[in-house]
């Protein structure tokens, strides 16, 4: 009898046998619905994970595996980390010293249909998101006036031309929430125009990765991309907060 993967967690071995990366892909998209065969590939590439080979090349997953994803994707969309962090606190925790406050990534049983028993699965709001006018209207708050004043002011666009994605969404959600405070689209152009010199000081960076023709470049660049726009969230909120410590008088 073939022994069961070391990599497996106890008692999983014979009823979850080690994984290609296409199952991977379809456990992780349950929370994560943006991952893709590039990312993981990509985080290979890293060295955040290292999956085993079969003799012909193909990648196979073990739980393991798919519980230090599972942290990393985490890591990523819930705290902005840069992966030389979350490098650092896997390091940590392979070692056996868990950095504190940290708990181990936790699996979770999927149902055949890809379901999660006990977690609702919310309509993803990625980057293949197409909204109508009406649709985005309905589903942020705004009004049809705000939408047409907040185009012709560049804060927000429809592309292509009539439908709208989930960035376009979030805008205008967030445009709805600061005009309960009293903010009106005028006050958003200091927001476009950062916004712009931004993508230009990013973009610069990121180029000579895109116009590599190795997909790992490629996925390199887009990885890139995201961190630096997390970080610069990070440093305007700062910024913002240090900025009204006297108005609060704190």
């Amino acid at each position: 009898m073939n022994e069961p993967a070391a990599s497996s967690p106890p008692g999983a071995a014979r009823s979850h046998p080690l994984m290609s990366i296409g199952e991977v892909l379809g456990q992780l998209r349950v929370e994560f619905p943006d991952v893709t065969i590039s990312k993981l590939r990509f985080l290979e590439a890293e060295g955040l994970v290292e999956p085993q080979r079969t003799a012909a090349g193909y990648r196979k997953y073990s739980w393991d595996d798919v519980a230090r994803l599972r942290f990393v994707l985490t890591a990523q969309r819930d705290q902005y980390l840069p992966l030389r962090v979350i490098r650092d606190q896997l390091a940590q925790w392979d070692a056996g010293d868990e950095p504190s406050g940290w708990q181990r990534p936790a699996l979770v049983a999927v149902g055949p249909g890809g379901e999660v028993p006990g977690r609702s699965v919310e309509e993803p709001e990625s980057s293949q998101v197409r909204l109508g006018r009406a649709d985005l209207v309905a589903r942020s708050g705004i009004d049809e006036s705000t939408l047409g004043e907040l185009e012709r002011l560049g804060v927000l666009v429809s592309d292509p031309p009539g439908w709208y994605d989930a960035d376009a969404l979030i805008i205008a959600r967030a445009v709805a929430g600061l005009a309960a405070y009293g903010l009106e689209p005028r006050h958003l152009r200091g927001y476009r125009s950062a916004a712009d010199r931004e993508v230009g000081l990013f973009a610069q960076l990121v180029a000579p990765l895109v116009r590599q023709s190795d997909p790992a470049a490629r996925a390199r660049a887009a990885e890139t991309a995201r961190e630096l726009v997390a970080l610069s969230q990070q440093l305007h909120a700062a910024l913002v907060r240090v900025g009204l410590r006297s108005t609060l008088g704190r």
